[in-house]
């Protein structure tokens, strides 16, 4: 095993997800080559960091493969979104534009960068197989409890339900972007709540047109109190609209995160028709 006090360190790359300028989205950490580094070094890295996640690859055997390990400050967790757009642009610029295939603990997650009219580098994910369950309604009690919300902030129209497409997400709708752009609620509560459900994040939402939507994510579990723009979470809300029968495929949805944070950012959601897997895709540019 590797010595980490003896290990040189390795570079870390900054970048923000789904945003066109360094002041927006959500901030990533990327290192392209994390070969040698222990879970240990790896966890210290993200929490000196203190983004949301920070992406740790290792280059597989063939060319644009990559196992690819997600660290929040406190955890790592199975697949993150924002990250793997992170890290598929930062693997763009240092190679070229392209199809990669990043292996998760998740699952294989294919992801294709392309350079946009506006000179912008462009991820696309294909998520991991995903599902939706019911969710007792005690456990939705506790959480509008912890959030200090109450059922009647709730849209009727998309109930509670916990989504999956590669991590785990309670899905809350409320039926006005006034109550979206209150949330002040029991850190240390919630995060053990979520961590009795292994939930990732909570994915609130607001539906302000039938296909665009306003999100945010509390990620008390990983350390932080908002996540600023959650690929993972809107990935999982694809699969949840499409089985609600809120929307339908094929079809792309627009979310909107990170305004009520002052670092805002979009999410492009595709459905297609012929595939349960849901396609999430964003810009993400360099933090000097």
């Amino acid at each position: 095993m590797t010595d980490d006090a003896a290990a040189p360190s390795p570079e870390i790359l900054r970048y923000a997800a789904f945003a066109t300028r360094p002041e927006g989205g959500n901030p990533a950490g990327v290192v392209l080559d994390a070969s040698g580094l222990t879970d240990g070094r790896m966890l210290a890295i993200a929490a000196g960091l203190g983004y949301s996640e920070t992406a740790f690859l290792t280059p597989g055997q063939a060319a644009g493969e990559y196992r690819v390990r997600y660290f929040s400050p406190l955890t790592e967790v199975p697949f993150c979104g924002h990250a793997t757009v992170a890290a598929a642009v930062a693997v763009a610029e240092h190679t070229a534009p392209g199809r990669y295939v990043f292996a998760t603990a998740a699952g294989d997650v294919p992801v294709e960068v392309e350079r946009g009219a506006d000179g912008l580098l462009r991820a696309t994910l294909t998520s991991v197989e995903p599902k939706v369950e019911e969710v007792p309604a005690a456990d939705v009690e506790e959480a509008l409890a912890l959030l200090g919300w109450a059922a009647a902030d709730l849209d009727p129209a998309l109930p509670p339900r916990v989504a999956y497409a590669g991590a785990r997400h309670l899905v809350l709708a409320v039926g006005t972007r006034a109550r979206l752009a209150r949330l002040d609620y029991d850190f240390d509560g919630l995060a053990d709540f979520m961590r009795a459900r292994d939930l990732v994040t909570l994915q609130l939402a607001w539906r302000e047109a039938s296909e665009v939507f306003h999100v945010r994510d509390p990620f008390p579990v990983g350390g932080v109190v908002e996540d600023p723009a959650t690929g993972a979470a809107a990935a999982a809300f694809g699969a949840y609209l499409r089985d609600r029968g809120a929307v339908t495929a094929p079809v792309v949805l627009t979310l909107h995160q990170g305004e009520d944070l002052g670092r805002p950012g979009v999410l492009r959601v595709e459905l297609r028709a012929e595939d349960a897997r849901v396609r999430v895709s964003g810009t993400a540019v360099a933090i000097r």
